[in-house]
């Protein structure tokens, strides 16, 4: 991907972007909560190079859950 993503400062600036496509969104927010971008020491915080601070793996997977709208969420029983 060649696309800048300094200008990134949340996932959800992915999420909403409008000139992005879907499979795009989802390849870099998927990036984004890969253990390899793990903060040391605080597991449930990623730091990708293209992030000027980190960011919370929750942030990043309600990101990914909003790409599949409000009607795909899972129904507890």
């Amino acid at each position: 991907m060649s696309q800048p993503f300094a200008r990134y400062l949340h996932p959800f600036d992915v999420a909403h972007h409008p000139a992005l496509e879907p499979e795009v969104k989802r390849a870099i927010l998927a990036s984004w909560a890969s253990d390899r971008h793990a903060v040391e020491n605080q597991p449930a915080m990623r730091q990708p190079p293209e992030l000027k601070g980190p960011v919370c793996v929750d942030d990043v997977f309600a990101a990914l859950r909003s790409l599949d709208g409000p009607d795909s969420q899972p129904t507890l029983q």
